[in-house]
């Protein structure tokens, strides 16, 4: 890595790393085993932000896929509760008339005002949302630096979460609604464009049933006086509001003295609130899919942070990493084995997509964001 650049605040710099691992171990389990099975690995870029796996599931990658098996590097290590936002992600445009603020102000038509109306009307309607939806926004274009000159263009980004599918959209059309009473109070002129769009994730309990037994056959992770040394030091950055946050989110109880976790909490731990979204949720719709969470970093480390950063090529990064490619590959190994847990695992995706129809939210005129600051 340059000097000069950031790691990933979310660890996603291991996921790559272990799911090779894991498909190489299945390949030469494959070549010795005598039977008949492919294992295909997939390098999916701009997961964050970038909603990579939903271009690729609307390119047909995954339709020929019987069982999608991934991870994600965590406090804590088990199979927790499949749940995570739908979410979408939209730059809305401003356009109105620039003049000078002193001389001239009754001829200007301010995109900075409305883009600040816009995000007050949306902060009123927080109220009336569901509490499991969050929206985000960030300014990426106040219009320029000078105070004295109305701006004539303004562009802000909005992240809009909701539990499903349905909800999502619903509230998008809600937040559309405020951006164009916003440029009509203002005399402005509002254009959106959507730029990534993310599905729920949707669980598989057959393949949760099995993944969660190879970790029980594993037995937990481990770590050197090493690697809970670090820990330490980074638990010393940080609040204990943050460590007590993290075990409240996967429902634990608090362990005093604890900096990174050897245990393996139950299966469908966790809580449906704080969460955030992954474009695995789009792979979830349209194959079976299941995904662990391992232990890689102290305990309380909150994600995007510069400490989640500084232990991402850590000691405990490395045995996490090397402790979910076991996981993922002896599930699969099991996928192969067992004929009746992959028909379980069919028959329960095909159940709950016969009550709940899919549009992936990558619609088919959508580009991917090679830009992501373009507006």
């Amino acid at each position: 890595m340059p000097e000069s650049s950031n790691g990933h605040g979310c660890g996603h710099n291991m996921l790559g790393s272990a799911s090779l691992l894991a498909a190489t171990a299945v390949k030469d389990w494959l070549a010795t085993s005598g039977l008949d099975g492919r294992v295909r690995y997939y390098g999916c870029p701009a997961e964050e932000g970038g909603s990579g796996k939903g271009f690729m599931v609307r390119a047909g990658a995954f339709d020929d896929v019987d069982v999608a098996i991934c991870w994600h590097p965590s406090a804590f290590t088990g199979v927790n509760r499949p749940f995570s936002l739908a979410c979408v992600e939209i730059d809305f445009l401003f356009h109105g008339r620039a003049s000078h603020a002193a001389g001239a102000p009754h001829l200007g038509r301010s995109a900075l005002d409305a883009v600040e109306l816009m995000n007050v009307g949306v902060n009123y309607m927080r109220e009336h949302m569901a509490s499991t939806a969050r929206i985000h926004y960030a300014l990426i274009d106040s219009g320029g630096i000078a105070p004295n000159v109305v701006q004539s263009k303004a562009v802000v980004r909005y992240l809009i979460r909701a539990q499903t599918l349905g909800e999502m959209w619903t509230l998008v059309e809600r937040v559309k609604k405020i951006a164009e009473g916003a440029a009509m109070m203002t005399e402005t002129k509002v254009a959106s464009k959507q730029l990534s769009g993310d599905a729920n994730l949707v669980g598989n309990a057959p393949l949760e049933e099995a993944m969660f037994a190879n970790m029980m056959r594993l037995g937990p992770p481990r770590f050197d006086a090493a690697d809970k040394a670090f820990a330490v030091e980074i638990q010393k950055t940080l609040r204990r509001e943050d460590v007590v946050a993290a075990y409240g989110r996967f429902g634990l109880e608090v362990k005093e003295g604890e900096a990174l976790s050897e245990d393996i909490y139950p299966l469908g731990s966790g809580v449906e609130t704080s969460v955030g979204s992954t474009d695995v949720g789009t792979v979830s719709w349209v194959v079976p899919t299941v995904q662990c969470r391992v232990a890689c970093y102290a305990i309380g480390t909150p994600g995007h942070s510069w400490q989640l950063v500084a232990q991402g090529l850590a000691g405990a990064a490395h045995k996490g990493l090397a402790y979910a490619a076991k996981v993922m590959a002896g599930t699969a190994i099991g996928v192969f084995q067992d004929a009746d847990l992959l028909a379980r695992a069919k028959a329960a995706h095909h159940a709950f997509r016969a009550e709940n129809p899919f549009v992936n939210p990558i619609a088919d005129d959508l580009a991917p964001p090679l830009d992501m600051a373009a507006h």
